[in-house]
């Protein structure tokens, strides 16, 4: 399967590592793909980088891995709308209002998420959210003393959901399905909960996990 990711950061990086190990195709998209030859060589030959427009044309699934601030126009340069439709999308993505502020916001909440609104810029899409409430180092097999890790999910297409849950597993994680998109108003607070635990221990190195009666 062939993997496009628009963002070309440690998430991006991340998971694509992650892909590959599971033996898909990863584009890695950016505005300017020379600087991810680094990145190419060492992934190897299931590997490449192209611009946000060859990453989405290239993508059987697409992965959102976007500075909030930057995503709509990632997005509008991608051509996404159009060519993502039909197509998976896993939204990876936080809307924290600026990564400096202190303490840390979202731009959306309440009544509104990240991932209600990227389903409306990409209405043709199934968009699902995931993989938005840990750090990079700890999305692709992750190892902790206390066991499996959950990762929580929403989107509103089940099948959609049943590829992302299995591309969690594939990593190493829990999976935990929350329902619709507008599961994503409970699951982007989580990003802030971990940046501030985070925050105040000085250690990144932790993730949710649901006990269950």
């Amino acid at each position: 399967m062939q993997i496009g990711i628009l963002g070309s950061g440690e998430v991006g990086q991340a998971l694509g590592l992650g892909f590959i190990q599971l033996g898909h195709d990863v584009k890695l998209g950016s505005r300017d793909p020379d600087k991810l030859k680094p990145w190419v060589a060492k992934a190897g030959r299931r590997a490449s980088a192209g611009t946000l427009e060859e990453t989405t044309r290239f993508a059987d699934i697409a992965v959102l891995a976007t500075v909030w601030s930057g995503t709509e126009n990632a997005l509008k340069l991608g051509n996404a709308a159009a060519n993502l439709a039909g197509k998976l999308v896993m939204d990876v993505t936080n809307p924290v209002i600026a990564e400096t502020a202190n303490p840390l916001r979202l731009a959306l909440g309440h009544t509104d998420s990240g991932g209600e609104q990227v389903q409306r810029w990409l209405p043709q899409s199934k968009v699902v959210k995931a993989f938005n409430t840990v750090g990079a180092a700890d999305m692709v097999e992750p190892q902790f003393a206390g066991g499996t890790p959950d990762m929580f999910i929403c989107g509103e297409d089940a099948s959609a959901k049943q590829v992302v849950a299995g591309f969690c597993k594939g990593f190493g994680w829990g999976v935990v399905d929350m329902g619709g998109i507008e599961g994503a108003r409970f699951l982007e607070p989580l990003c802030l909960l971990w940046v501030e635990y985070g925050m105040r221990t000085q250690t990144w190195h932790h993730a949710f996990k649901l006990l269950r009666g």
